[in-house]
């Protein structure tokens, strides 16, 4: 494909972490373009493997004008992706040229086939209504899915789900019936409530809530991660339960990550005020409140702890399609990804690692890990839907 503009700035942003979701797209485009897994060669012709690793590094050269570019290619990233082309290259034409006659020709050179990739996850959740019934929402046809008392429930021409009123007078004794969200890890989803709440769910996620908010609150339970764009009702707080936290809100944008294998459960406010608590605990843990660009952290314990100057763009980048590492460690890192690709991830040896940057969740699982490795640091192996992690 065609070099993309500005090439040098483009890696020097993306090496420094300031690139954005389009820039790194554009780049990984470009690199994934070198599909050196055919050569054009002759069976007859006697190559060696340093003329055929020169041949794929003089071709990189040349798209990437490497006469203008600056010093940041010294520092590894030009020879990282020359060497992933030349084992691909190498390893098959080598292989394919030994069970060749010296007179055979050949107009291109293939490797064994790679299974089938592993692709980034979508919009997949079942929605499970109050009298146990379920429905696939990816699979369900747009329009009414369910009437339950006064409230119907919608699938949208967007693929979202909607809860309206359907017209007839409400009584506070009217039954609330109860109805769950529930995405598989490769899944997320979106969920607009009856007071016209927006809930988004991340991978491997759930939030249980009545189709009728009645009485003198709006109280819904989540597991996994959500992120909350909460209707003003100061007559009706809203509170979410999360593990063994809760937070109560009037009217607020607001995530929660109370993922199970996550150390902490972790509220990061991004507009209005919220009070987070621990239900059981008041006396030794009394109600802290946050202010916008705050983010508090309860422990397993149930201790409760406040970052001032929390990274929200961290917190929310899964909702604009990538990836956001700021010194976070490598399990965690993997952890992440390993939800939304639907992966398991086997350790083998220490991996004390921690990284910076971002990565779209667009592309498919090889080739993120292919940026992963670029590092020197650390290399992975996919076995099927396995991924094997060592130094």
């Amino acid at each position: 494909m065609k070099r993309p503009q500005h090439l040098a700035e483009l890696i020097e942003k993306c090496e420094a972490g300031t690139a954005s979701p389009e820039e790194i797209a554009a780049l990984n485009e470009w690199y994934h373009s070198f599909d050196d897994s055919v050569a054009t060669v002759s069976a007859a012709e006697q190559i060696t493997e340093a003329e055929l690793g020169q041949r794929i590094q003089s071709r990189l050269r040349e798209s990437m004008n490497a006469a203008k570019a600056p010093a940041v290619y010294r520092r590894g990233w030009f020879r990282a992706a020359a060497a992933i082309l030349l084992i691909i290259t190498v390893a098959g034409y080598f292989i394919y040229r030994n069970g060749l006659s010296e007179t055979a020709q050949v107009a291109a050179v293939p490797v064994t086939p790679a299974p089938a990739e592993i692709v980034p996850g979508g919009n997949k959740a079942v929605l499970i209504l109050a009298d146990g019934s379920s429905i696939v929402l990816d699979s369900a046809s747009n329009g009414l899915l369910s009437t339950q008392g006064n409230i119907q429930v919608e699938k949208l021409d967007n693929g979202l789900l909607a809860y309206t009123v359907n017209g007839k007078i409400l009584y506070e004794d009217d039954a609330a019936f109860y109805n769950t969200i529930s995405t598989p890890r490769g899944g997320q989803y979106q969920v607009t409530l009856s007071d016209g709440t927006k809930v988004w769910l991340n991978a491997a996620s759930s939030i249980r809530f009545p189709v009728l908010f009645t009485g003198t609150e709006r109280r819904v339970e989540v597991t996994g991660e959500a992120y909350f764009e909460v209707a003003r009702d100061i007559s009706k707080p809203f509170k979410v339960k999360a593990a063994q936290s809760e937070v109560e809100v009037l009217g607020t944008h607001f995530n929660i990550n109370a993922y199970d294998d996550e150390v902490s459960i972790k509220t990061t406010l991004l507009e209005g005020k919220v009070k987070i608590t621990v239900p059981g605990q008041a006396a030794a843990q009394p109600a802290r409140f946050l202010q916008p660009g705050q983010q508090s952290g309860i422990s397993k314990n149930g201790e409760i702890s406040i970052v001032k100057n929390a990274d929200t763009d961290e917190a929310i980048a899964w909702l604009k399609g990538r990836f956001q590492f700021e010194n976070t460690d490598l399990r965690s890192m993997l952890r992440q990804i390993s939800r939304w690709y639907d992966v398991d991830v086997e350790y083998r040896g220490a991996v004390d690692l921690h990284f910076t940057g971002q990565l779209t969740r667009n592309e498919n699982v090889t080739n993120v890990f292919k940026q992963l490795a670029l590092t020197g640091e650390v290399h992975f192996r996919i076995e099927g839907r396995k991924v094997i992690v060592t130094r």
